[in-house]
């Protein structure tokens, strides 16, 4: 039997319940959000299962979403079963306050570097982290740059036509 994303919600269902939710197949991805404190046993459970093997993380990423109040950050894991090719998206959100997410390093040594970089440009801090510094920011550094907290133009810029950028202009 093949596995397939019904068979994987199935079984995530069974294991833990109201934890998971927002069940979404965008462009085929089995995609769903687990809450802050049930990341670890989600993928510990995706890893160990012996029907859904997922035993790859492909990545770990971050969007800031500034207008959810208390979940403004989601870390986004994507996960692979190798054996049936087979991929997977799992979220959780956490607020910009305290934006603290259990450490994936003792499942998957790739998450390593992975979780170092989603620390630096988002700010995420991944609690257990054997060593959460800075890998491509300078250390001095004391924003996120990849939060939406900062204006992408200058509104004072004189040295611009918008009309050149479809923004209209002088009518």
């Amino acid at each position: 039997m093949s596995l397939t994303n019904e068979r994987i919600q199935q079984r995530l269902t069974e294991k833990f319940g109201d934890v998971l939710t927002g069940f979404e197949e965008p462009f085929g991805l089995l995609t769903l959000t687990a809450q802050k404190d049930y990341n670890l046993k989600v993928m510990q459970f995706l890893f160990d299962d012996e029907e859904l093997r997922f035993r790859f993380l492909t990545d770990i990423t971050a969007v800031h979403y500034p207008e959810r109040k208390n979940e403004e950050l989601a870390v986004v894991y994507h996960l692979h079963n190798l054996q049936d090719n087979i991929r997977l998206r799992l979220k959780v959100f956490a607020p910009v306050a305290q934006p603290d997410v259990f450490t994936a390093t003792k499942l998957y040594e790739s998450a390593n570097w992975m979780e170092r970089e989603t620390y630096d440009f988002f700010g995420i801090n991944f609690v257990g982290h054997p060593n959460l510094i800075r890998v491509l920011n300078v250390d001095e550094m004391t924003y996120f740059p990849m939060r939406k907290e900062f204006p992408l133009e200058d509104s004072m810029r004189i040295d611009k036509d918008d009309e050149m950028f479809g923004r209209g202009g002088n009518v």
